[in-house]
């Protein structure tokens, strides 16, 4: 029944996450001299929140919120050497080695051949196709699909393009916000893969219930998942 399997990125076939936690006790640090470092934190993140429509998802867009946090913050009060070290932190994020997590390409390697795989996963195009180059995974993927948001919208058109039914369409990852829900709600399957950390725009309070849902703790499960399917 399933002809399309797709693979969110981050967080699921590769680390990122924490290099965001990482750059923001950076961030946090830089401006303990004008507000303690949760209230900074706050305001960098309904700054990224406000951002999305504009910049989207990504580095890029995360740098310059840093910026515009920091002035807020300091009440444009910052030191050009402060901004400075704010394109640095950003700058270090972007050179980071792609860390694949375990599991993955065993189960890529699984999996090719009786599905059609597809990595379908959002942020800003240049970093993420140099993470898939870095990953060396890209061989296993018969499409890549970069989007700008997950939304239902998005993982239709995307399955329209794929040529398949809703039904006949896998979707699995880390967030139950993006990669579940918007694909449950067209009619077809999902397998949530926890991580460990979560980005506080991607938690959802409720408990997910659906038919096609299905809960793995690590990805080397969805295998057997698939084929009880």
């Amino acid at each position: 029944m399933i002809k399309v399997i797709a693979f969110d990125a981050d967080d699921t076939l590769w680390v990122n996450e924490p290099f965001f936690r990482e750059a923001e006790e950076e961030f946090t640090s830089l401006m303990v001299d004008f507000v303690p470092q949760h209230t900074a934190l706050k305001e960098l993140y309904l700054t990224e929140v406000r951002n999305l429509e504009l910049y989207g998802y990504g580095i890029k867009g995360f740098m310059l919120s840093m910026v515009e946090a920091a002035m807020r913050i300091s009440e444009n009060k910052i030191s050009i050497q402060s901004i400075d070290k704010i394109l640095e932190i950003g700058r270090d994020m972007l050179d980071k080695p792609v860390e694949i997590l375990s599991g993955v390409e065993e189960v890529l390697q699984e999996l090719k051949g009786n599905f059609r795989l597809v990595m379908a996963t959002k942020g800003d195009l240049v970093d993420q196709e140099r993470k898939l180059k870095k990953s060396g995974l890209d061989h296993y993927f018969h499409h890549i699909e970069i989007m700008s948001e997950k939304k239902e919208a998005d993982f239709a058109k995307l399955i329209r393009h794929l040529d398949v039914a809703p039904n006949e369409f896998l979707m699995m990852g880390n967030s139950l916000k993006s990669d579940v829900l918007p694909v449950l709600a067209l009619g077809g399957h999902a397998i949530h893969i926890p991580f460990h950390i979560t980005w506080e725009h991607e938690r959802i309070e409720h408990e997910v219930k659906h038919e096609n849902f299905y809960q793995a703790e690590h990805i080397a499960q969805v295998v057997e998942m698939i084929k009880g399917m």
